[in-house]
């Protein structure tokens, strides 16, 4: 397997899908942060690689937080340049 082709197998396999509610709407417009479901085997780089690579973005930082019906949430703060509005709007989030 090419390794390009890996690449984009990877931020398939790692973005479950964004993860929406009204704190999350919030954090979006207060902290250029967005927040998506991710696979649980994923950690926090290999996180960064796939929303920068999927949304054409830089990422300035990653949170990750489990949750206890075995779920992992990834924060991912937008680099000043990029903003979170934008990105949500291009996904249908708001």
């Amino acid at each position: 397997m090419s390794k390009e082709l890996r690449k984009k197998r990877l931020d398939v396999e790692v973005i479950i899908r964004p993860w929406v509610t009204e704190k999350t709407a919030g954090l979006i417009e207060r902290e250029n942060t967005l927040v998506f479901e991710v696979n649980p085997a994923f950690n926090k780089p290999s996180i960064k690689r796939a929303v920068e690579q999927r949304f054409e973005v830089k990422v300035d930082s990653v949170r990750t937080l489990n949750t206890p019906d075995n779920r992992k949430k990834a924060f991912v703060k937008l680099t000043p340049e990029y903003r979170a509005q934008e990105l949500a709007t291009r996904l249908g989030v708001l």
